[in-house]
């Protein structure tokens, strides 16, 4: 299926997380790995930038793993989606806990021109992957980010191991995420992700791996192995 019109959404990727709505917050179903690494994603989050009483932004947020933990950290979080199915299950589960979270069915693209420099750290985890174009989405994302204000990102490496690992051990053999979920032709290399920073006027600081140890079933954090799963820590410019 091809890209929504005047989405930065793919029509195939929309339907294949809406059919897995009910299962974001089963923490043994299909992203079981999200909510190994969650910690780990908030601790190199808040290992840069104190998110506490901040306004941050989480794009792609999925069912609200994230967006929930950064809720709970003290963060005034809005979170952002196209999967309208997948939203109502994080709106459904961020009442169940309290958490007052502003989920909202929009596209970065045009929410960024909407709200230019407005959110002191944003967040975009596990969704550049997904698109056709994750330049424009990095460009986005440095619009919407106050000043001196920090992104996060997070995407797969594409080379021999990723495609052996992120996609042949972990779709199909450990069953870790279902199968189909990425295309390794859409994988981006670290050194193309920290080009498109640099190109959104973000200037990337560093680098850090997310491994897994299939013996011990546990993920760690790894700021010398890049060679799978991995995040990013930019900062925007000062004005």
């Amino acid at each position: 299926m091809s890209r929504l019109p005047e989405s930065s959404a793919r029509a195939d990727e929309l339907l294949k997380f809406n059919q897995l709505a009910d299962q974001w917050w089963d923490e043994h179903g299909a992203f079981a790995a999200l909510h190994a690494i969650n910690p780990l994603r908030l601790a190199f989050i808040t290992q840069h930038a104190d998110v506490h009483a901040c306004r941050m932004l989480d794009v792609g947020c999925g069912g609200g793993i994230l967006s929930e933990a950064l809720a709970e950290a003290g963060a005034q979080v809005t979170a952002l989606d196209l999967a309208a199915d997948t939203l109502d299950a994080a709106r459904h589960h961020a009442e169940t806990q309290g958490l007052e979270i502003e989920y909202r069915l929009a596209d970065i693209l045009a929410f960024a021109d909407e709200h230019p420099a407005e959110f002191d750290h944003i967040t975009c985890m596990e969704m550049l992957e997904h698109v056709d174009e994750p330049a424009r989405i990095v460009q986005a994302l440095a619009k919407a980010v106050k000043p001196g204000g920090w992104v996060f990102l997070s995407t797969l490496n594409r080379n021999p191991k990723s495609w052996l690992l992120g996609i042949v051990a972990a779709e199909y053999l450990l069953k870790l995420v279902p199968p189909g979920t990425h295309e390794h032709k859409r994988f981006i290399q670290p050194a193309e992700l920290a080009r498109m920073a640099r190109q959104a006027g973000l200037t990337p600081i560093a680098f850090c791996g997310i491994t897994y140890n299939p013996l011990t079933q546990s993920y760690a954090l790894n700021p010398r192995d890049l060679d799978v799963n991995y995040l990013l820590a930019c900062r925007r410019d000062a004005a």
